[in-house]
């Protein structure tokens, strides 16, 4: 965990730089402190444990660790949160993480609570409606000059659409409101959206066409952990898809993702570390 604890002291600004230059792939691990996330829901939303838990992700091998108080549910069925509800899920659990020593990332789509949680030490944005969704975003974004990660989503999924154009027709819209914004491009980290507003088969060809999307020349990150996606293709719930997951995102990685956001640290690392073994046999 060394170059992570030097990153959390690093300023923001260079914060997504320095931790890209690990020189291999890094793990985001995710913290839902909400009762209704698809795969975990309800199961961090007592702080004592909400804390335990990211300190087990720290001890695991994180690089980031991930925090969001609002299922943002891929497959639909989320209600939505208030921003005071939004915030008193994470005013007991979020400045405890940051003491961790690693780089937090604020999974919200709410300016407002994107500006708290960094005021609380948050290094990163991590915007699932890629700014598209709340106007002050961008210029938030901006002006405090922090990494964001920009993901593609969709209201619904359409079946008949090129998934893949889409997906970088929205990153083209999203980079030109960075833009105007005054977003520095290094700030910018593009996520496919594996799962959200995709049908599995859309999101299997996103995996499988990740190239696609590093024409923007921006880091990937890929969050393809316990998605719906694999049960399509073997019958799972969420908390047995831990092989898919791996394997989801060892490929992601060979097709050239720079993070990797998941649920099971522990394995994931493992499994990437003997990845890059190996390959280092050659």
């Amino acid at each position: 965990m060394g170059i992570a604890r030097t990153i959390a002291q690093t300023p923001a600004p260079a914060a997504l730089a320095a931790l890209l230059k690990a020189g291999r792939p890094l793990v985001m691990g995710i913290l839902n402190v909400t009762p209704d996330s698809f795969s975990d829901g309800g199961q961090f939303i007592d702080p004592a444990t909400a804390i335990a838990h990211a300190r087990a992700m720290a001890e695991q091998g994180a690089d980031i660790l991930d925090i969001g108080a609002e299922s943002t549910r891929p497959y639909g069925g989320a209600k939505p949160v208030s921003a005071a509800d939004e915030k008193a899920r994470l005013a007991p659990v979020l400045p405890a993480a940051v003491k961790l020593g690693l780089p937090i990332s604020i999974d919200t789509i709410k300016a407002e609570i994107a500006a708290w949680a960094l005021d609380q030490g948050a290094a990163i944005v991590n915007d699932v409606w890629g700014l598209q969704h709340d106007a002050a975003m961008a210029p938030l974004v901006a002006a405090r000059g922090v990494p964001v990660i920009v993901m593609h989503n969709r209201e619904a999924a359409d079946p008949s659409i090129d998934i893949v154009a889409d997906v970088n027709a929205f990153f083209a819209r999203s980079l030109e409101i960075a833009e105007r914004a005054g977003i520095k491009r290094g700030m910018i980290v593009l996520d496919p959206g594996i799962g959200f507003g995709k049908t599995p088969e859309q999101s299997i060809v996103c995996l499988a066409r990740l190239e696609s999307f590093k024409r923007f020349g921006l880091p990937l990150l890929v969050g393809a952990s316990r998605k719906r996606f694999i049960n399509s293709v073997i019958p799972s719930q969420p908390d047995e898809r831990i092989g898919g997951s791996i394997a989801s995102h060892l490929l992601a990685v060979e097709k050239g993702a720079a993070i990797v956001r998941v649920h099971d640290v522990k394995e994931t690392v493992q499994a990437l570390r003997v990845a890059a073994a190996i390959e280092a046999a050659r």
